[in-house]
């Protein structure tokens, strides 16, 4: 976890270090969630280019183990209890899917049978549906994704279990006024999630965001010379 008071400080000291310019809260929040997401994101970009690269012998320095660590704090799963009146499951925080299981309840009241379902797209979900042997089957289920939406075939009451990569939680750096002040408010202000050592990251990248909207240049080609230095470096 980063503070977003942190970085909002920080951020505040080297924009105005120049007098380039205020950053509002309500600038500075769209900046952070962009930033946030943006390195989130990244990690998985990476994290396929890393994996195609001989590792390193030494865990605390090799990049696939630091990615799969930082990516591991978003991983979650969510019981779900489908009484088959629609043909899709909605995770409203889902990023990425890893696996869905489902208990297929024969009797109800009794636990049912542990099954693994199987992803396919949509292309070859009906391909499987023309014929006897590969139509899907209460014993053999598949699901297709649209976005966040699970879809089921066949259509089965029971409990799902889906395990997935969430989506960060939205940032926000909150105030409350005090004698004509606005103070951080760490009552109401959501943290960024991301791992303690993307701190300076952020602050570059908000740097960068706030440079275009203050429409300086400097500031904003300053701060993307200095991120691009640190992914030269992290790639090396």
């Amino acid at each position: 976890m980063v503070l977003v008071d942190t970085v909002y400080q920080r951020v505040l000291t080297l924009a105005n270090k120049e007098q380039r310019g205020y950053i509002t809260p309500h600038e500075f929040n769209l900046f952070a969630n962009q930033a946030q997401m943006d390195i989130f994101e990244q990690y998985f970009y990476d994290l396929s280019q890393f994996m195609r690269r001989p590792g390193n012998s030494s865990e605390h320095a090799d990049m696939v183990t630091i990615l799969e660590d930082n990516i591991s704090l978003f991983e979650a799963s969510a019981p779900i209890v489908y009484d088959g009146g629609a043909d899709l499951v909605q995770v409203a925080d889902m990023y990425r899917i890893s696996t869905v299981h489902f208990n297929a309840q024969s009797v109800p009241g009794q636990p049912g049978e542990h099954i693994l379902i199987e992803r396919v797209s949509e292309k070859d979900l009906r391909i499987m549906g023309r014929g006897p042997l590969t139509k899907p089957t209460k014993k053999r289920p598949v699901y297709i994704l649209r976005g966040n939406n699970i879809y089921l075939s066949p259509i089965t009451p029971g409990t799902f279990h889906v395990s997935y990569i969430r989506k960060p939680a939205k940032v926000e750096w909150s105030s409350v006024s005090v004698s004509g002040n606005e103070l951080y408010d760490s009552t109401n202000s959501v943290d960024f999630e991301l791992h303690p050592s993307e701190e300076t990251k952020l602050v570059i990248k908000v740097l960068s965001l706030a440079g275009i909207t203050l429409k300086d240049p400097a500031l904003h080609q300053g701060a993307e010379q200095q991120d691009n230095k640190n992914i030269q470096q992290e790639k090396q």
